[in-house]
């Protein structure tokens, strides 16, 4: 495992918040899939760094969808890691690993009133399939031994831990619950244990 590119690249978000990021991508990675290092402030050789694993979202990251948080949380991630200094491991597994078609599927299927999970295990999938062996390589390639985790999916520091990697603390995300998602996230908090502390529905 290695390298393979450093680039810096401008962000600007639609809210109009812009940063800088060094884009990394590598060879070598045990699922051999395209993911990604984001790095932004300056992560000091003397501190924890602050570390977002993302999963890749179109839906939410690219085109808003309320459907999910992914893309406040993608967006609140940037800004929180570049004023410590970090990473964010944008991860190309689309749909809890299942891909874009087949969460796309899944979501008419929650249209007929099953929750993300239901619709996951009625096309044939697992409720989560994500793997995050890629992510640890990805750290161990530059050179992060112990990590300060932002998240509120109690499975992302199991998965470093299992790898070797030292998660300090985990940090939680915000809450980004509306009228059009609060169902999916009372979902991940009551079948995955998600450390989402959410609103009243009446009052959303």
């Amino acid at each position: 495992m290695s390298v393979r590119t450093r680039v810096t690249v401008p962000l600007r978000f639609a809210d109009g918040y812009s940063a800088t990021a060094k884009v990394i991508t590598f060879t070598g990675l045990a699922d051999g899939k395209e993911h990604l290092a984001l790095a932004f402030g300056e992560p000091a050789t003397d501190r924890v760094p602050l570390v977002r694993l993302h999963s890749e979202c179109l839906t939410g990251d690219v085109f808003g969808s309320q459907r999910c948080d992914c893309g406040p949380q993608l967006r609140e991630a940037v800004d929180r890691i570049e004023q410590t200094g970090g990473y964010l491991l944008y991860l190309r597994q689309e749909g809890r690993g299942i891909g874009l078609y087949a969460k796309l599927d899944a979501y008419a299927l929650q249209e007929q009133g099953l929750d993300t999970y239901e619709a996951n295990r009625a096309l044939g999938h697992g409720d989560d399939e994500r793997d995050y062996t890629a992510a640890a390589q990805m750290l161990d390639v530059l050179g992060v031994t112990t990590v300060d985790l932002l998240t509120n999916n109690p499975d992302k520091p199991a998965a470093l831990r299992a790898a070797g990697v030292e998660v300090r603390e985990v940090v939680p995300t915000g809450v980004y619950a509306s009228a059009a998602n609060v169902r999916y996230l009372e979902a991940k908090v009551e079948q995955t244990r998600h450390t989402i502390a959410l609103p009243l529905a009446g009052r959303l």
